[in-house]
């Protein structure tokens, strides 16, 4: 039978290794060695190997490699809310390390994927994930515990609670508010509002807000407004403070998303922004960087929290009895055109 023929009909069934070693002409050893990206390969049989893997149309089981050597290759990636933004640098910072290491993450999070009843942590037990990482202030429960007590651990962006042995990344909260505050008081503004939320990072911002006011005598003008962290909590928040007859000066929110949603009640009721209102948001996500928006944010520096959370994680799977680590990242201030001096008038 010609060899086109052969591998036609080699390719109508789901291909093996032992398939695309007799194609190529090598051992099934051989096969693996190539797809474990052994250096003791050399360049032309590496290149058969590719060639039958190809024409095979070949895919790696899975199944199989984990049996062989124990491990999925896979890491599960719980996200407080896939809709935040700000998540966007952290995957890209993960996705870097992980990327390198031939690792495949596998998201997940508690409001959209994970089914009724069901905790959002079952398909990464099912899929017996090598690692997980746990992003956001999300809500510890049983089986969070016990998953981090199963599994290699890393908590990151949150500081409300800790896991047995996971490790945590995270920016410095109290660092990146007082930054943001003292930027709007060096711009001559007293009046300044925080809009805060009930999550761990809003309540180490909003501490800091208070202690860098009252620092600086500012204590009779701290105003705190409770929001929910979307847009239109934002927006709402900021509507009240205008109606109330002695709206801020400047306004520091919790997240971008918030101040978004200041930025639209400001220009609802015809108060510029930054020539009437300065606005200050968190997280310094793309919607910061839109020109129409032009956000002065707080960059946790989300990518490289993603990094080294990434490092961390194949440092624990390689050695799960390491102690307990911290990491906090220094934020910085991004200045872009929501801020200007206060008016005199």
């Amino acid at each position: 039978m010609p060899e086109s023929e052969l591998k036609q009909q080699d390719a109508a069934k789901r291909a093996t290794i032992y398939d695309v070693a007799r194609v190529a002409g090598v051992s099934r050893a051989l096969v693996s060695l190539v797809l474990r990206g052994s250096p003791k390969v050399s360049t032309e049989k590496r290149q058969a190997v590719a060639e039958a893997m190809a024409s095979l149309d070949y895919r790696p089981s899975n199944a199989a490699r984990w049996l062989a050597s124990g491990r999925t290759r896979i890491i599960g990636v719980l996200l407080e809310d896939l809709a935040n933004p700000w998540f966007v640098e952290l995957l890209d910072g993960l996705q870097s390390v992980l990327g390198e290491q031939n690792l495949r993450m596998v998201l997940s999070d508690p409001k959209y994927l994970a089914r009724p009843g069901e905790s959002p942590l079952s398909p990464f037990m099912e899929l017996r994930v090598d690692g997980l990482i746990i992003a956001g202030d999300i809500q510890p429960d049983k089986d969070l515990m016990l998953a981090a007590a199963q599994t290699p651990t890393v908590v990151v962006g949150a500081r409300a609670f800790q896991l047995p042995s996971a490790d945590l990344v995270t920016n410095d909260d109290v660092a990146g508010a007082r930054m943001a505050v003292e930027h709007l008081i060096s711009l001559g503004h007293h009046d300044i509002t925080f809009l805060t939320a009930p999550t761990g990072s809003a309540a180490l911002r909003e501490s800091s807000y208070q202690d860098t006011m009252a620092r600086h005598g500012l204590q009779g003008l701290i105003r705190v407004v409770q929001t929910d962290l979307s847009e239109h909590s934002g927006f709402e928040a900021m509507n009240s403070l205008i109606e109330s007859g002695r709206p801020p000066t400047a306004v520091l929110a919790a997240n971008d998303v918030l101040a978004v949603g200041a930025l639209s009640a400001a220009d609802d009721h015809g108060m510029s922004v930054p020539s009437q209102l300065s606005l200050v948001g968190y997280d310094n996500t793309y919607l910061a960087g839109i020109r129409h928006l032009s956000l002065t944010s707080v960059d946790p520096v989300s990518r490289d929290v993603g990094i080294r959370a990434a490092q961390l994680l194949l440092e624990r799977i390689a050695d799960p009895s390491l102690p307990q680590r911290t990491d906090v990242l220094t934020p910085e201030l991004v200045i872009r055109n929501s801020t200007a001096p206060a008016s005199s008038g």
